[in-house]
């Protein structure tokens, strides 16, 4: 299996960035923003190379990578893979349904 192209939708984007700059703003240092970039990084390589591995949802084909406190919500094609959400497990599940049923 080829390694897939992975994109990331606005709404992905805006969450994973609104979750930075929250860290940066909380703690005062970029150090846990600059070490979850890492992280992010590490899994969607993951995720392209292989991304079958984590677990399937109950959501339009949707498949979840956990990250501790957080999950990343993709979907696969054919020919890459886009990350429809960047969820804080401490959020509102209620919020993650709206958006995973909108997409």
């Amino acid at each position: 299996m080829a390694k897939r192209n992975i994109v990331w939708t606005k709404t992905a984007d805006v969450q994973f960035s609104g979750i930075l700059e929250y860290w940066v703003h909380r703690n005062k240092s970029n150090s846990y923003s600059k070490k979850l970039v890492h992280l992010v990084s590490e899994r969607t390589e993951q995720i392209a190379a292989a991304p079958l591995i984590y677990k399937s949802t109950d959501y339009n084909n949707y498949r979840v990578a956990s990250l501790g406190n957080f999950s990343i919500f993709y979907k696969v094609t054919n020919s890459e893979i886009i990350i429809t959400s960047f969820w804080d497990n401490r959020q509102d599940p209620n919020k993650l349904l709206k958006i995973l049923e909108g997409e």
